[in-house]
């Protein structure tokens, strides 16, 4: 049984972000990870946030999203900011990378209905909450202990 969940959990990795992208490409000319970066920032009070920040709710390493945020600048929905005093970059979104947001976002929720949610029913999307929960606390306990990190061997179910 942990083999099949565990290739159940493969298969939702890797097809559902392309399928993301896939129509976040096509209806919007950006993809999965540049629209949820800019959703994060929408989502922030004043568009705006330590890159640092960023970085951590977008699950990502400051090397890639320093590299999708400059991409954003050179689209001119996005730019950085610094704050006297502190340390580091914030990353801001432009009124206009707002509207790519709003014009993505429809497209996007349609899309993350039609392939998950309409096929779940209540109870199945709680537990869908409480499951996903429980793996990513589990992985970063894990991280926290080494697990996971170059260098380390480990066995696929």
């Amino acid at each position: 049984m942990e083999q099949r969940a565990w290739r159940t959990v493969i298969a939702l990795t890797t097809r559902l972000p392309a399928a993301l992208d896939t129509q976040l490409q096509r209806e919007s000319g950006i993809t999965h990870f540049e629209f949820f970066v800019m959703t994060l920032l929408s989502e922030e009070p004043g568009h705006r946030l330590q890159l640092n920040e960023l970085a951590k709710k977008a699950n990502a390493s400051l090397s890639r999203l320093s590299h999708v945020v400059s991409k954003l600048e050179r689209l001119g929905w996005a730019q950085r900011a610094t704050i006297a005093g502190r340390r580091g970059a914030q990353a801001v979104l432009t009124d206009a990378g707002f509207d790519k947001v709003t014009e993505a976002a429809p497209g996007y929720l349609e899309t993350v209905r039609g392939l998950v949610f309409d096929g779940l029913d209540t109870e199945q999307t709680k537990q869908l909450l409480e499951v996903g929960e429980a793996i990513v606390a589990q992985m970063e306990r894990g991280i926290t202990r080494g697990i996971g990190r170059a260098g380390r061997g480990s066995d696929t179910p």
